[in-house]
């Protein structure tokens, strides 16, 4: 589960950073899009639909793996260069611009291989279940509908013994 902690804050008058160990939150005080944010955390449809056009144009809730790059100036402008999205410049004070740099560079590293982790998880489940699919219609069977807990029963299988292999590799 991700830890939502805050591993920083940095507050202004305009906006508020806060950094977890899986995402970077700028929070803009008092205005048009402060409002609209709220709206959105009270009606989550709306997020799901008006939210992802926002969201193009000014990403403020910023997962640490999609993000590139992460460089402050002497002004104290930190830049953050996103692949999919304009790059965002935050201005702050530049022993506050060094910190927040500083913090970044330390949990960007791990946040891209826990999405690298989770990626390669999802897609050997997926793997094995095309599989399990394909062994269906071949075999002319087919397989029981599972509940939530049972599926979630055979996640757990399946990833215990795909991490069992892997570890079988590693030691061979």
């Amino acid at each position: 589960m991700p830890e939502k902690t805050p591993v920083l804050e940095i507050g202004s008058p305009h906006f508020t950073v806060t950094l977890s160990r899986e995402m970077l939150k700028i929070d803009l005080k008092g205005t048009l899009k402060n409002e609209i944010e709220e709206a959105f955390e009270n009606k989550p449809i709306l997020r799901q639909t008006i939210g992802n056009v926002l969201g193009v144009f000014v990403p403020l809730h910023i997962h640490l793996s999609d993000i590139d790059d992460v460089r402050a100036d002497e002004s104290g402008k930190v830049k953050i260069a996103l692949p999919r999205h304009r790059d965002i410049t935050v201005p702050l004070q530049p022993e506050q611009a060094k910190k927040l740099v500083r913090k970044l560079n330390d949990l960007i590293p791990e946040a891209k291989r826990q999405a690298l982790l989770r990626a390669m998880r999802e897609q050997k489940l997926q793997k094995i279940g095309e599989e399990r699919l394909e062994m269906g219609r071949v075999g002319g069977a087919t397989f029981p509908t599972l509940g939530s807990s049972d599926m979630d029963t055979e996640v757990s299988e399946g990833l215990a013994e795909a991490e069992e292999k892997e570890e079988q590799k590693k030691e061979d």
